[in-house]
């Protein structure tokens, strides 16, 4: 059984560089009406990204929304018209200095679909090879690189909060290594 909501009106409220905010007032199908806050957003990607030696890189950076320093894969917003693969290997050598010619798609996912379309593409690349970073001039990163053991600790002691750091390690553990 389907159950739809039809969209009556829809009013943009806000448009940023990031996202987009709309209300729409919708028909639920006891032909009630309610209001729905919908978070536009052009969807980003994250990378798995391991090393020669079989670590796994990540950025640690301060996070404004959350008032704190977050440990996460490397990643970043498409942008119009990207293809969510170009923009991966686009946010790893930017992030990290990394480029490779071996990357491949992992999985997808709604990051709060609750109130947003924001769906993030994960990516995993291997075979790296090494450069200079060039993150975006507002961008103050740090790169560390960490064992599968060592982040799952950090997982395990909830001293990573990042969901789609979480996601993609768990899925990179479970299923692509399992795979292998």
């Amino acid at each position: 059984m389907t159950i739809n909501e039809k969209t009556v009106k829809s009013e943009r409220i806000y448009e940023g560089k990031v996202i987009n905010l709309r209300v729409d007032m919708v028909e639920l199908p006891d032909r009630k009406y309610s209001k729905r806050e919908i978070v536009e957003h052009g969807g980003a990607v994250g990378v798995v990204a391991v090393t020669p030696d079989g670590k796994l890189l990540f950025v640690k950076q301060f996070r404004k929304a959350v008032e704190g320093d977050l440990l996460e894969i490397p990643a970043g917003k498409i942008e119009k018209d990207e293809d969510p693969k170009d923009c991966a290997l686009r946010e790893l050598e930017e992030e990290t200095g990394y480029t490779t010619s071996k990357i491949t798609k992992m999985l997808d996912f709604y990051t709060s679909p609750g109130f947003s379309n924001e769906v993030i593409h994960i990516y995993l690349a291997e075979e790296l090879e090494q450069g200079e970073a060039c993150p975006d001039e507002d961008e103050y990163i740090e790169v560390i690189s960490l064992t599968l053991e060592e982040m799952l600790e950090l997982i395990k002691k909830g001293e990573v909060k990042d969901s789609k750091t979480i996601v993609a390690i768990l899925y990179y553990q479970n299923v692509l290594l399992q795979e292998r």
